[in-house]
């Protein structure tokens, strides 16, 4: 009891945290330094023992703190929360070291860096050759140091789904945010194109992005960390406030994002256990599309039916749009095409933005690492994703013990295939993947055999 008590105090006070950041937005800063400064000194202090779990707690919170900080400007720097992923990780390897199969990571990070000279000779003669080549880069490296952190270390069923709840605190007071910001959707959202207004004044693929890993999380805790009634109503609560401030933004990336993870997740769990938490499940299942029914249509009440002719591919009028991936297709295909001119080093880091620049005179990102890496790295951006893809399947072939390891690879997948690398959280949670679970064995009871009577 004393524990849902401090687990429910602590979703109320990062809610009371999103109000108080919108009447007053200097306070993001205060948030930011505050976080930052706690978790430093757990990490620093704590026992050796307990030190992987504390690094994977403050890179999660910052995973999850992340586009908030960008929408007030709390954090020190846009790419704030990657590095700091990045120095966490650092840390925690300089106490707890680095397994030896971690090596094809090494690798990874090594095949990196010829982009960078390719990139000094093809960039424009007036692009920041530092900010371009570091904005494509943070996410990579963030990945490769996580991942090298997380590879075969390892921590507890419970420590896992501790770490995502880490992710998820900052994620309430960025939704109770956005509630403040936008209280009336119907007055802000009056065609079917992806709505800032609606997602706190940010980039909505973003925020779509960090509130559909919400979704995957509390739905993670509404199926495993819901023994009582009073937490079940607390998570699918939960839930359908978060999902309705990700489905308002009318960004579908997040969203398909968040529910091939949630489907990865429920499959492999329904696997898992045995039959009498199966029938558990099947009955939390029936009020989990239940919930979602009702949010879907309370949404699209609000939105005056904009979310369901923008998830229809229609447009205001209810005429159907040629293309779905709203021209990230034709990005995608040039990319490819400046991987076939450049096949052997590639065009550089940045350069695919940078060409679109000459070009077309507009800079628009394809959001897509795949056709990315390969364009800008040539033919090491073909072993970098062959690492990426075939590593963590060697590891699984190995170790079967990490729940959510398919959900965790599918929700990295598809966010880089709709969001690129722009933000902490794919990168973090491949690495998470990649980590050793191990199952508390549950205590014995024995009766205690009764002494004959003598």
């Amino acid at each position: 009891m004393k524990t849902n008590i401090t687990y429910i105090g602590a979703i109320g006070l990062h809610a009371a945290l999103g109000m108080l950041i919108y009447f007053n937005e200097s306070l993001a800063k205060l948030y930011f330094f505050g976080a930052f400064f706690y978790f430093l000194h757990q990490v620093v202090v704590v026992s050796g023992d307990k030190k992987t779990f504390e690094v994977l707690k403050a890179c999660a919170y910052f995973v999850g703190i992340e586009v908030f900080m960008r929408t007030t400007k709390g954090s020190v720097s846009y790419e704030a929360s990657k590095y700091l992923v990045v120095l966490f990780a650092m840390i925690g390897m300089f106490y707890r070291g680095v397994s030896g199969k971690a090596f094809p990571y090494f690798i990874y990070l090594l095949l990196l860096v010829p982009s960078i000279f390719v990139a000094s000779t093809t960039l424009r003669y007036d692009a920041n050759f530092r900010t371009n080549v570091a904005f494509v880069l943070s996410g990579p490296v963030c990945l490769g140091v996580a991942a090298l952190f997380c590879y075969d270390k390892k921590v507890s069923s419970k420590q896992i789904q501790a770490v995502m709840l880490y992710m998820l605190f900052p994620l309430i007071a960025h939704m109770v945010y956005n509630f403040f910001y936008t209280p009336d959707i119907k007055e802000v959202i009056t065609s079917t194109a992806s709505n800032t207004a609606a997602s706190g004044g940010f980039g909505s693929n973003q925020v779509a992005t960090v509130f559909g890993l919400g979704m995957f999380v509390l739905t993670v805790r509404f199926f495993m960390k819901s023994p009582t009634l009073t937490l079940k109503i607390l998570h699918i609560s939960l839930f359908a406030f978060l999902s309705f401030r990700a489905l308002v933004t009318l960004s579908r990336g997040g969203i398909y994002a968040a529910v091939i993870a949630v489907i990865a997740f429920l499959v492999i769990y329904y696997g898992y256990v045995n039959t009498r938490k199966r029938n558990q499940i099947a009955q939390l299942l029936v009020l989990f599309c239940l919930s979602i029914f009702a949010i879907w249509s309370y949404t699209s009440i609000q939105t005056n039916n904009m979310l369901d002719k923008r998830y229809a591919n229609q447009d205001t009028l209810g005429r159907e749009k040629e293309d779905v991936s709203t021209g990230r297709v034709d990005l995608f295909i040039e990319e490819l095409e400046g991987f076939m001119s450049s096949p052997f080093w590639g065009i550089g880091s940045s350069r695919a933005k940078d060409l679109r620049i000459e070009t077309k005179g507009h800079g628009l990102a394809s959001h897509n690492e795949i056709s990315r890496t390969l364009a800008e790295h040539g033919f090491p951006g073909v072993v970098i994703l062959m690492i990426l893809i075939f590593v963590p399947l060697y590891y699984r072939s190995q170790n079967k013990k990490n729940l959510f390891f398919y959900a965790f690879l599918c929700l990295w997948f598809a966010t880089i295939n709709h969001s690129g690398m722009r933000i902490a959280m794919p990168a973090f949670i491949y690495a998470l993947a990649l980590l050793n679970v191990t199952h508390e064995k549950r205590p014995l009871h024995r009766k205690q055999l009764k002494k004959p009577a003598v």
